[in-house]
């Protein structure tokens, strides 16, 4: 989804310096040599435009490594971190896709799913007649109908499902078609069509699309359409059972394959330990509490699980995020809550619930009063002090072993007493802004050990807290065009903890939450652009005509015009792939 079918050079310098961070890029057709593309990447404040041949054979940057398709081109620079060089040696780093805005905000549209996956999907969890769209992964600017038939017969005789590929050409004038067929101004027209107007293979098979399968990928910055789009599927009577409850009763349905063992919480001696019976944490990553008495049976037993925000793909986790998810405190389990605090190098502390709410104790208060001091084993606990803010209270907590000298550490105690005793809150600017505060103060202490979130039984609005902020935290660092899916991100973090995000509600406030974070961040990124601009006319400016070296096999530059072309020579230097070396390079915005 980083393929811009339309855009000039010029264009993509203003989507990557208005949308993208460090590391952003994008790939476009060029315009001086058609059929090759250009791979235009933002680092800092500039834009450096890379060629890329597409030779008949396969695609190269004018020498190095060969590929078969753009996508794998692609994706090897971007695991390949420090291989793409400047020809002074500077790594040209590519991290962070900058997504083409999708053609349709209809939720059977995929983007960037290949092939296997798109069969994958179909074949494990359609039905005959289920169908998406997908980007051409072989023919970029292109897409891919992926249809759900029984047309494959078994020796038994049995149908075997079998997903066949329809390509869908996107013409220059910007219509569809199918195989030079009719023509259509949007994919929703040609899908309609073909809905009514089914498709016959070769095979003389009939390729009927009778259900969508939805997708729950979207691009952050789109947000907004599918918001709507599931708002008005609850809104229509009929159809109530559709929109943010479909997609949360599918995800209810995907928890089954989520039971992993939980014996530790199961053990005779570790039962009274759990607030809720049943409510216990996955052996898998649980919190075992160190230096304690091993001679006592489940003296390493505390209710909690380590949450980590792990990227789909493995890649980037040096960005992941850890969190501790527990239960509220007990009488008896307070000692055992400050031993991990402390065990953890953990200095901030987040409470979703008051202590008692209607009538029911949701959790042990486990801090002294202000300006007192307690011991909970050998925890030291000081109040330093203790403020109401906006929706929340904030503690100043000090903590220190009694039995080794040593200089107390500060941990910060945000409880957000906010939230209502049922439901969730009207809206989520609230929790928002109580998010950053909690944020500012995790960074602003180096080498600190997980943030801790509980709630009453810490899966409910513990969950939902988690994952908005691991959803505003992905599009913080990579910027509004990145891909978001909500409830994939829930089921990350279910498979670190059970049940986490415990109801409909709780979903559709984790949407509202990001949505409004986008709308913000959209806002403050047009005002420092507007600031920018004001500072600075930040157009392409003509330099004087300079020819470049180049490699061998690339063809000579065509002059310069006074102006720069966006795809002129003078835009592109050498670049260097450590070994061997090669062409088609440039810094723009210097």
């Amino acid at each position: 989804r980083w393929f811009h079918p339309n855009i000039s050079g010029i264009e993509a310098e203003k989507l990557l310096l208005t949308r993208g961070v460090h590391g952003s890029f994008l790939a476009r057709p060029s315009k001086s040599n058609p059929g090759d593309f250009t791979l235009s990447v933002r680092r800092n404040d500039e834009v450096t435009h890379i060629k890329i041949q597409n030779t008949g054979d396969y695609y190269d940057l004018y020498g190095g490594e060969k590929f078969a398709t753009l996508a794998e081109l692609v994706q090897y620079y971007t695991e390949q971190q420090g291989l793409l060089r400047e020809k002074n040696s500077n790594v040209i780093e590519l991290k962070y896709p900058l997504n083409c805005q999708d053609p349709t905000s209809e939720r059977w549209y995929h983007g960037h799913l290949t092939g296997k996956e798109a069969e994958k999907l179909l074949t494990e969890k359609g039905k005959p007649g289920s169908f998406l769209v997908r980007e051409s992964q072989s023919k970029p600017g292109d897409f891919v109908l992926s249809v759900l038939t029984n047309e494959d017969k078994m020796e038994t005789g049995d149908r075997k499902p079998h997903v066949t590929h329809v390509m869908i050409h996107y013409q220059p004038d910007g219509k569809y078609d199918v195989g030079g067929g009719e023509r259509f101004d949007t994919l929703t027209d040609l899908v309609e069509h073909y809905k009514k107007n089914p498709m016959v293979e070769k095979s003389g098979a009939v390729v009927h699309l009778k259900q969508p399968f939805n997708a729950t990928r979207i691009n952050a910055a789109n947000i907004e359409n599918r918001v709507k789009e599931l708002n008005k599927m609850a809104d229509h009577s009929e159809k109530a059972k559709q929109g943010f409850w479909e997609e949360f009763e599918m995800l209810q349905q995907q928890e089954c394959k989520l039971l992993y063992p939980r014996k530790e919480g199961q053990r005779p001696e570790n039962k009274a330990k759990n607030r809720y019976k049943n409510i216990l944490p996955f052996d898998t990553t649980r919190v075992a509490l160190q230096d304690v008495d091993e001679s006592v049976p489940g003296s390493d037993y505390i209710n909690a699980n380590y949450i980590k925000s792990i990227p789909e793909d493995g890649r980037n986790s040096e960005h992941c995020k850890i969190y501790i998810a527990t239960q509220g405190c007990l009488q008896t389990t307070v000692n055992d809550f400050w031993a991990m605090v402390y065990q953890e190098n953990s200095h901030v502390i987040v409470m979703t619930t008051k202590e008692v709410e209607r009538g029911r104790n949701k959790c042990f208060r486990y801090w002294p009063d202000k300006s007192c001091a307690k011991e909970y084993g050998c925890i030291c606990v000081r109040n330093v002090s203790e403020r109401e803010a906006q929706g929340y209270y904030l503690r100043e907590l000090e903590i220190l072993r009694t039995d080794r000298d040593e200089r107390p550490r500060l941990v910060k105690h945000y409880q957000y007493f906010s939230w209502p005793d049922h439901g969730v809150p009207n809206e989520p600017g609230g929790v928002l802004s109580f998010l950053d505060q909690v944020n500012r103060a995790q960074r602003s202490i180096p080498g600190t050990g997980p943030i801790i979130v509980h709630c009453s039984a810490g899966i409910g609005r513990t969950g939902t807290i988690i994952v908005i902020d691991i959803l505003v935290d992905i599009i913080h660092r990579q910027g509004l065009d990145c891909d978001i899916d909500i409830p994939k991100t829930i089921q990350m973090v279910r498979r670190q903890r059970s049940g986490m995000v415990q109801t409909e509600a709780q979903y559709k406030f984790v949407y509202m939450a990001v949505q409004q974070y986008i709308e913000a961040e959209q806002k403050r990124l047009e005002e420092e652009q507007r600031n920018k601009r004001k500072e600075r006319d930040y157009l392409n400016i003509g330099y004087a005509p300079v020819e470049k070296g180049r490699a061998k096999g690339q063809p000579p530059s065509p002059r310069t015009q006074s102006v720069v072309d966006d795809e002129s020579a003078s835009v592109y230097e050498n670049l260097n792939i450590k070994s061997p070396k090669v062409s088609g390079m440039s810094n723009t915005g210097r």
